[in-house]
């Protein structure tokens, strides 16, 4: 993977061009500054290039032309741009356009670039880096020629188990979470197994990922006590260790963990960075960086004060970090390399977000857009966006989660948002998440989400309030256990959405709905070569009608007694078993034979192609006869494609 993909950033430059109006490029002399490599921030910013006389020319940092032009139009000329510091925009800013030179690709980096390898042992190279033993740089982030590089673990695959027990129920997040509050010790100790760790941990230097069920907390280490086998964390997890009945971490960040080429450790007891090179990779030319900021731009406004009408286009942003703190639901605490707050009408448009340690977009405000970005290899969230009139369309996320694997691809919420036409794939937890009120979620293309955690799905709401989802293409999303995985999930409160005309294939729980209610899932596709289960535990009062369901094995229907209308469904399993699962709670007393009739029929679907995502039927299909209509979700993803990597 090339790190800046100057084809692909191309690409995105034509399309979003074409968004600006002539008026703009017409008037680009006389309210524009630019930047550039050869320039000085002593200079004008008026000229695109230094003149003969290196009298004057373009800025050298985006800082001082953002001041300079405060709402004009800034052009970053190609290049890679350090910072050292967050460049902040605000209400003064209004009306402001940061954005690339015109075919090509400006790159922002929020770190620094490591020099002065020397080799340390026989296999690794290390770079001293002043601050790191002080406490004054930290990081969980390493960029070497263009990779996001895995940081040393134990074990060298899967996991540790510990034998810490948190046995306490969980009462639901409606309900309150934990019957009992966990206390400071269950929150901050683990007992782990003979022989995993010895008296060899560096304290200093390990971090441990403690797995929960939908998420995890990254803690450090604080002590360890040999004789009791037990650690002691420097801070809180989010969860008891052993809470849900999962035993699983993993130990980060130390020697021992360096097992094959591409991985590092920050060596903080003697302040280097370590690396083990990839073969034939020359560290004298390698191009190493390092983060120093969470966030390279943010447009900050106040509450009473938003900042307004401000657009970045056509940039690369890249190398970020996290501070070493449990990131809760969705790794929703950290930062994004742009990060917007309190903001009205701003547009981000065509940016490419690569290799950083957080999230890549993180913003809230009214009537924002988000369009045809790219992000992706990034530690936490790819998109997270919410406010209310805001647009998240036509943008490609995928390799997320890198560090934080309960983070979320695109996450939405407010009122009457548009999420669609995304393509997201490769993430360790839920596709797209949310819930507010009236949000529309559309022609997105989701495939290989869930592999990692559990509870959650291709689509999860959360008490979303008359939600809208609709012409959705979902497939290959594989249960690992746990609390499952789902391709369309109406979580807790969740009332009043309609889940019509999707297509699911290749998931065996398409349809989850727990504690929602009155809401209407209608005209979907969803096909499996193995069982098919649809769950509506705690729910009630659903609409379930013109539904297409073929199995290879059985259909499964837990709490039917949820659905007070199932009607004009084809319910097709090739092993001829379609079951009603009776449940008290999310207990199983008893199973019933749901009957073929006049209402649902459990014959052949006859289904001419669904592949490609249109789905259609032969002329005899009983589909047709139930009024099933075809479903066309073969647009779903964005408008044009994005250059794949080579």
């Amino acid at each position: 993977m090339k790190m800046y993909g100057l084809l692909i950033s191309s690409l995105l430059l034509l399309s979003v061009y074409s968004l600006s109006a002539a008026g703009q490029v017409a008037g680009v002399e006389e309210n524009t500054f630019y930047v550039a490599v050869n320039g000085d921030d002593s200079w004008s910013g008026r000229l695109s290039q230094p003149n003969a006389e290196r009298t004057d020319g373009p800025f050298a940092t985006l800082r001082a032309a953002c001041r300079t032009a405060r709402s004009s139009q800034v052009i970053v000329q190609a290049g890679q741009y350090f910072f050292d510091e967050t460049l902040v925009l605000d209400n003064r800013n209004a009306g402001l356009t940061i954005e690339s030179a015109p075919g090509t690709s400006a790159c922002l980096l929020g770190g620094r670039k490591i020099e002065g390898w020397k080799k340390d042992g026989e296999t690794f190279y290390a770079a001293a880096l002043p601050g790191v033993k002080e406490g004054q740089w930290d990081f969980r982030a390493l960029i070497v020629n263009g990779r996001y590089c895995p940081r040393a673990r134990l074990p060298e695959k899967g996991f540790f188990t510990h034998l810490s027990h948190f046995k306490v129920p969980w009462m639901s997040t409606t309900g309150g979470g934990w019957k009992r509050k966990p206390t400071r010790e269950e929150l901050t100790t683990l007992k782990y197994r003979p022989g995993d760790i010895g008296p060899w941990l560096d304290v200093h230097n390990a971090e441990l990922t403690i797995y929960h069920m939908w998420d995890e907390s990254l803690v450090g280490v604080k002590a360890m006590n040999g004789a009791s086998r037990t650690l002691t964390f420097a801070k809180p997890s989010g969860h008891p260790p052993g809470a849900f009945g999962v035993n699983k971490y993993v130990i980060w960040n130390i020697r021992e963990g360096m097992t094959q080429p591409g991985q590092w450790y920050l060596d903080r007891t003697v302040g280097k960075l370590v690396y083990w090179p990839l073969p034939g990779e020359d560290m004298a030319k390698a191009e190493v960086f390092a983060p120093t900021i969470e966030s390279i731009i943010r447009i900050q406004g106040a509450k009473e004060n938003p900042s307004r009408d401000i657009t970045l286009r056509g940039l690369t942003l890249s190398v970020t970090t996290t501070p070493l703190e449990t990131g809760g639901f969705g790794a929703g605490r950290y930062d994004g390399a742009v990060s917007v707050s309190f903001a009205e009408n701003c547009r981000l448009l065509g940016l490419e977000i690569v290799n950083v340690g957080g999230q890549g977009i993180k913003a809230s405000g009214n009537n924002l857009r988000i369009e045809r970005c790219r992000v992706h290899h990034v530690g936490a969230c790819g998109i997270r966006c919410r406010g209310d009139g805001c647009v998240v369309a036509d943008n490609y996320i995928h390799d997320v989660g890198l560090t934080y694997p309960s983070a979320i691809a695109l996450q939405g919420g407010g009122k009457d948002c548009r999420i669609s036409h995304n393509e997201i794939h490769d993430c360790p937890y839920t596709a797209i998440n949310c819930g507010g009120e009236r949000n529309h979620i559309e022609h997105n293309l989701i495939y290989h989400a869930m592999t990692e955690l559990h509870d959650g799905g291709g689509i999860y709401c959360f008490a979303g309030k008359g939600l809208v989802l609709r012409g959705n293409f979902i497939r290959d999303i594989i249960d690992t256990g746990g609390y499952g995985a789902s391709a369309y999930y109406l979580d807790e409160r969740s009332e009043n959405c309609l889940v019509e005309g999707n297509l699911s294939v290749g998931v065996v729980r398409p349809s989850h709905n727990h504690m929602a209610h009155t809401n209407t899932i209608r005209n979907n596709v969803f096909v499996s070569d193995s069982d098919v289960r649809i769950t509506f535990p705690k729910s009630s009062d659903y609409i379930f009608e013109k539904n297409i369901i073929r199995a290879r094995g059985k259909i499964i229907l837990e709490n039917s007694d949820a659905v007070t209308a199932l009607r004009r469904n084809v319910l097709f399993s090739i092993d001829g078993i379609v079951q009603s699962r009776k449940l008290k709670g999310y207990s199983r007393t008893g199973d019933d034979s749901l009957e073929s009739g006049e209402n649902n029929v459990f014959t052949n679907p006859m289904l001419v192609e669904y592949e490609s995502g249109r789905v259609t039927f032969m002329v005899d299909s009983p589909a047709i006869k139930l009024g099933i209509e075809p479903i066309d979700v073969s647009d779903a993803g964005p408008g044009f494609r994005y250059q794949s990597e080579q």
